[in-house]
């Protein structure tokens, strides 16, 4: 089945093209193919015709992918250079487009030091630096915090009233509906549903989009009677500490910390929503709670233990965490592989259910490659690699990113069968309907610091 089939649509100048689909449907396909990205080395075969009016701005759906230089403003100002700016202008332009993204003063940090929500930020920077006629831009609020995307939507505004054609890729619609001019909806099997202006979508196909699991702005919801399902079930968390932090503090070289003088106590099936800014440190915090790295000061237990003591295999059936990018953690060459890598035989009985849970069904996607898949199925697939061992602690950072409806719904209730067993649930999230359905605590992370939400 092709990834994407059937696409006719001409674009003027100065036009927002919101791109809507489920999870798979070939949202970034489109937009790969938009900006002459397509890589048919790797078997794809295109075919059809697209032509564009000028050079095109991009941002990935993985911002470290555009990452190509060791500082941040010669990483802006590389594209600058490719379309031959003088480096006076040139110096200005980096500094405004870095303050455009909320990264003033951040010239001469090292990129790749940046948490994920900066590089995304670096990412749009880079991508608007030059002022190209056309953008392209694949889920570029995924990993900004609410304010920095409400603010890069209006960044958006402002260009497309100069003229700036944009091809927008976003779940979070709720910012961009209003953005778009145009509306092209793909269906599950790549092929477009519906296209045209917001209202005539929703007036054609409004519960077609709700059942295939697109998202849709709160207030279109209530017109079309969409009921919200219920949040997880309360639960009370009173069992032994599964980690503890004590006076936890990590540095990256000389930067300032990333995690200052941490303590935090999680039990054994609580459930505990990590928030705060862009560069707060909570992937940070994570991080040192399942050992991936070693606190600089006070220190972590994970069950009694040092974390970053114990071997691979023990921490693994211990703690699972789930990175920003599932293209980290992925070792196999197919998704069952994947699954099943280091399982013991009673364990993999556990793969069919949970793989069809997150709508991943192994008699579809079982020989499929990891690096193939979309971005919302590549995290549903980290997300089963870790669940499937039953931890006794979850760490996930942005479980929900590329996720629709129904892949959203199927998330939530793998996590609850998961808290069903005494585990333990830490979620670094910018997902204000996550911290909502999730319950539990919340914490605030900024600064490198941690605060109790009331």
């Amino acid at each position: 089945m092709p990834a994407l089939a059937g696409v006719d649509l001409d674009l003027v100048p100065g036009e927002c093209l919101l791109v809507l689909g489920p999870s798979g449907s070939g949202k970034t396909t489109l937009a790969l193919a938009l900006a002459g990205l397509l890589d048919v080395r790797a078997g794809g075969r295109p075919s059809g015709e697209v032509a564009v009016g000028g050079p095109v701005g991009v941002v990935f759906q993985r911002p470290g992918d555009q990452v190509v230089m060791e500082r941040v403003e010669d990483d802006v100002a590389f594209g600058l250079e490719r379309v031959g700016r003088p480096r006076e202008a040139m110096r200005r332009e980096v500094s405004s487009a870095l303050a455009g993204v909320g990264l003033a003063g951040f010239e001469r940090r090292r990129s790749m030091t940046l948490s994920g929500g900066e590089q995304q930020r670096l990412a749009l920077a880079g991508a608007i630096a030059p002022a190209p006629p056309i953008l392209v831009l694949d889920e570029p609020t995924a990993n900004l915090d609410p304010s920095g995307a409400r603010t890069f939507i209006d960044r958006l505004a402002s260009l497309r009233a100069n003229r700036t054609t944009i091809v927008l890729v976003e779940h979070r619609v709720e910012l961009a509906w209003k953005l778009a001019d145009r509306v092209l909806v793909l269906g599950p099997d790549g092929r477009p549903v519906a296209l045209g202006t917001p209202d005539a979508v929703v007036s054609s196909v409004g519960p077609a989009l709700v059942a295939a699991g697109i998202w849709l702005p709160p207030e279109i919801d209530a017109r079309l009677g969409v009921v919200a399902p219920s949040p997880l079930p309360a639960e009370e968390a009173t069992g032994s500490a599964v980690v503890t932090a004590e006076g936890a503090s990590y540095a990256y070289g000389d930067a300032p910390p990333a995690v200052d003088d941490v303590s935090v106590v999680v039990r054994a099936g609580e459930r505990v929503a990590l928030v705060g800014p862009n560069g707060g440190g909570k992937s940070t915090l994570g991080r040192l709670l399942v050992g991936l790295l070693r606190p600089s000061t006070g220190r972590v237990r994970l069950g009694g233990d040092r974390p970053d003591r114990l071997s691979a295999a023990a921490l693994a059936r211990r703690a699972g965490y789930l990175f920003q990018d599932p293209e980290q953690q992925f070792l196999a060459g197919t998704v069952l592989d994947e699954v099943l890598l280091g399982l013991r035989p009673d364990e993999r009985a556990r793969a069919d259910p949970l793989m069809d849970a997150l709508g991943l069904p192994l008699d579809r996607f079982a020989a499929r490659s990891p690096y193939a898949l979309s971005g919302g199925e590549q995290r549903r697939l980290s997300l089963a690699c870790v669940l499937i061992r039953r931890p006794g602690l979850l760490i996930l950072d942005e479980p929900t990113y590329g996720q629709d409806r129904t892949t959203y719904r199927g998330l939530l209730d793998a996590l609850h069968a998961h808290l069903g067993t005494g585990t333990a649930v830490i979620v670094a999230t910018h997902d204000e309907r996550l911290m909502a359905d999730l319950g539990g605590r919340c914490l605030r992370m900024e600064g490198g610091a941690v605060e109790a939400v009331a």
